[in-house]
């Protein structure tokens, strides 16, 4: 068995023949250029491509496969180079009773093993979506019911991005899983923590003991893809192994997450959106301080000291290690420029982030800008706080 890198959350933006599919999402963000974005600049081994419901993208896939860059195999997923392959995915928003019984919706994301499967998947889920070609629609049930429906298509949901005060489930839907997903809730693998939580966080909550916890970018543009990533202990890539990964089997596991520091993340600490700015103070912050609105956009870090059961934070023994890892084009004084010279010196982001010295970083980009990288690598920078849907930065 060996070590890979893996993200597991990458949005499509158009598809090859320019159709929109998340609008947000930038236009370069198609199937082929993802691909190749792993393969040759990132260092991703396993790829979640979560817009492959859309029947554009499906005809993208296809005419992808014919090209012979990329093929199908057995135990599920699509390698591209011999040294990628694309996990098929599907973001779903669901209708949720939510708290104090008011609607609530979350995101969730779908994995399939094969072409096959996500077809059938797409073509089903067009009965509850209006507009199936885009991503991330409303659906007009529960993930309670769609768990059942992507599991019919040989798939597994895994809830996305828990804790944003948007389109998730702790976020704006519930104060535990277990409520929404009921006698199902065994068969949630795993959670996506999103950039505003980590592992430390997340371990407050005593339900989520048994959940495999990952780190993904939600990735909206090819740069922003392996902002957070896992390192995964497998026998080779594919959607089985990925799947043993998750269900910590036959000794395949999730190894490290990495991760930004969530105080990055753009939703960290409660924003008052009358004052236009954090809300300091301990949490959890439920009104602004300055003017004594509650016009507010409630921060991770502050929704789970409400909702938290646990007195301190503590992991089970076979939870992975978080690491807060900043992404190069975070880091001060690392300018496009910079960044493509040491990727053409030393090809991949993973290589740079992982595998060199101080001193082969020193020889491309000098003392200082090495010097920033290692400590980052090292989580010695300083951070500002994110929140209200302003990204933290690095000081």
């Amino acid at each position: 068995m060996y070590e890979v890198f893996a993200d597991l959350h990458i949005h499509i933006g158009r598809s090859e023949n320019n159709k929109p599919i998340k609008i947000t999402a930038a236009k370069s963000l198609n199937f082929a250029n993802i691909a190749k974005e792993c393969n040759d600049r990132k260092g991703i081994n396993i790829a979640g491509i979560i817009d492959c419901a859309s029947p554009y993208v499906i005809e993208d896939i296809e005419n992808f496969l014919k090209t012979g860059e990329a093929y199908e195999i057995q135990d599920g997923g699509i390698i591209y180079k011999n040294k990628v392959c694309i996990i098929l995915g599907s973001e779903i928003e669901t209708s949720e009773i939510g708290i104090d019984g008011h609607c609530g919706s979350a995101h969730n994301i779908c994995f399939f093993p094969y072409l096959n499967d996500i077809k059938g998947f797409s073509k089903e889920m067009s009965n509850h979506i209006k507009n199936i070609t885009l991503s991330s629609q409303r659906a007009d049930i529960s993930a309670y019911d769609l768990i059942d429906i992507v599991e019919k298509y040989n798939g597994i949901l895994i809830p996305a991005h828990c804790f944003t005060p948007h389109k998730s489930f702790y976020g704006n839907c519930t104060d535990r899983l277990e409520k929404i997903f009921k006698e199902k809730y065994s068969r949630v693998l795993a959670i996506e923590l999103g950039l505003s939580a980590d592992t430390n966080l997340a371990d407050n909550i005593s339900e989520l003991e048994g959940k495999t916890f990952l780190t993904n970018s939600d990735a909206h543009s090819l740069p922003k893809i392996a902002r957070e990533y896992n390192k995964i202990l497998v026998e080779d890539i594919s959607f089985k192994e990925l799947l043993k990964a998750l269900k910590n089997e036959d000794g395949r596991k999730i190894v490290t997450n990495y991760g930004l520091d969530p105080k990055l993340g753009k939703y960290h600490r409660t924003y008052c959106e009358t004052c236009g700015k954090n809300i300091p103070g301990v949490a959890p912050v439920t009104k602004c301080d300055n003017c004594d609105s509650k016009n507010i956009t409630m921060g991770v870090y502050d929704r789970i000291q409400i909702i938290k059961d646990k007195k301190e934070s503590k992991s089970p023994a076979n939870r992975p290690q978080y690491v807060y890892q900043i992404p190069l084009s975070f880091i001060p004084g690392l300018g496009n420029k910079t960044i493509e010279k040491l990727l053409g010196k030393f090809e991949t982001e993973m290589n740079i982030l992982h595998k060199l010295s101080f001193d082969d970083l020193e020889a491309v980009v000098g003392t200082k800008n090495a010097s920033n990288i290692v400590r980052a690598r090292e989580g010695k920078m300083k951070v500002q706080e994110g929140g209200g849907g302003i990204y933290g930065k690095i000081e």
